[in-house]
Formats: structure tokens, C-alpha cells, sequence
């Protein structure tokens, strides 16, 4: 709430002292929701919004759009204060600066990019690989490493031996139960490992034409 006093009379405006809004600008293609307090000046607001679209505080123009995208005012008087302009919550403020090009700070085909090749990484001794050799850990670890070769060898034969011995071989009729839905009949079409995940899998073709046709 904002309070106003005169020599000869007293009056209260049960504003928010806060206007949440919306940015959009002629320079980027997003959208960012802030909040501002009313009693910044259009000057100092400006100054904020250079940080979010990139625009200058000199050359832009703002131009406030209500819910129904229609335009409300401009903030054309950079010492009068937000809150005397009818910003209310939800109102877009849309940034022109026709200094900037349009996606400029979107573009990153002509940044220069640091780079840096697989030899030259391998022969730096600051970084998280020459970490883990020096301290023998994780994948440099070849004890842990072949132990745990040996763990996934041991559960996918595991796999396969339920699944050869349960009849889950090519050809074998079975019936899927998923859990709140109907059981399934089906024909066992693919019965082994897969290249993009582990453990042993079992492709179903349903008697119906149920599914999802990818696999499921």
C-alpha cells in the first residue's frame, strides 16, 4: 500500500507496492516473468531490463501490453515512477531497441569456442581424470573395474538362465500380465540382450492388436 500526505488532505492508494510482468523484446525470442517495485523510475527500470534483454537503456522503448495483448500505454517518461503508469499483474512489457539486431545474443554460430583436443586433455595433470589415475579410482581402478565385470557376467547369465529355463525362448507361447490391465497372449519373438540397455529382454507379438507397436 501506498501512503500520500498534502497540507490539506490525506489519501491512501491500496495499490501492491510490487507488479509482477511479463519481458518480451524486439532482440530476443524468449520470455522472462519479473517482478519490479512501483517506485522505480522508468530509468532505473530500463537499467534492470538491460540485464534481461540485452537492450540499451538509451535506445529503448517500452510499450505495456494487457492480458488481451492489447496496448495499455508506453513508458515514455524515464523520471516518472512505474507505479504511475496503469501497470497491473500479468501486463506484458515489450522492449524495442532498434540499435540491436535481432537474435544477436541468441546466435552463438560465430562465438569462438574454446577447444581443446582428447591428447592435450590427457596430458593436464588440474584435471578430474588425472584425479581419478592419480588416485587409482573409479574407471583407473582395475580391480574394482574387473570386479564389477564380473558382477554384470554373473547377473545377465543369471538373467538368461531364468529366461531359457522359464520357456522364454523364440517361438513359445505365453501371456503378459501388466499390472492394471488385462492379461496378454502372445508369441515370443525376441528372447536376449539389446545394445541399448542391459539385462536380458523378451519381445512379445500379441495375439491382439494391442501395444504400441515399438517394442512395449
Amino acid at each position: 500500500m501506498t501512503e500520500y500526505k498534502t497540507s490539506m488532505t490525506e489519501y491512501k492508494v491500496l495499490t501492491a507496492d510490487l507488479v509482477n510482468v511479463y519481458i518480451t523484446s524486439n532482440i530476443t525470442s524468449f520470455t522472462s516473468e519479473k517482478r519490479f517495485d512501483k517506485s522505480l523510475t522508468v530509468s532505473d527500470l530500463k537499467s534492470k531490463l538491460e540485464m534481461i534483454s540485452g537492450g540499451s537503456a538509451l535506445a529503448m522503448k517500452i510499450t505495456v501490453f494487457d492480458k488481451d495483448d492489447k496496448v495499455v500505454c508506453h513508458l515514455d517518461n524515464d523520471n516518472a515512477l512505474l507505479g504511475s503508469f496503469p501497470v497491473d499483474d500479468g501486463c506484458r512489457l515489450h522492449i524495442e531497441d532498434n540499435s540491436r539486431v535481432k537474435g544477436e545474443f541468441e546466435n552463438t554460430a560465430a562465438v569462438d569456442k574454446f577447444e581443446l583436443s582428447k591428447d592435450e586433455y590427457e596430458k593436464k595433470e588440474d584435471t578430474v581424470a588425472a584425479y581419478l589415475k592419480r588416485n587409482k579410482l573409479g574407471k583407473y581402478n582395475e580391480e574394482e573395474m574387473a570386479d564389477l565385470a564380473k558382477q554384470k557376467e554373473e547377473r545377465e547369465a543369471e538373467e538368461k538362465k531364468k529366461a531359457v529355463d522359464g520357456g522364454m525362448v523364440e517361438g513359445a507361447r505365453c501371456e503378459v500380465a501388466v499390472p492394471g490391465q488385462l492379461h496378454r497372449r502372445g508369441t515370443v519373438r525376441y528372447s536376449g540382450d539389446v545394445h541399448f540397455q542391459p539385462g536380458w529382454w523378451v519381445g512379445v507379438e500379441y495375439d491382439e492388436p494391442s501395444g504400441k507397436n515399438d517394442g512395449s
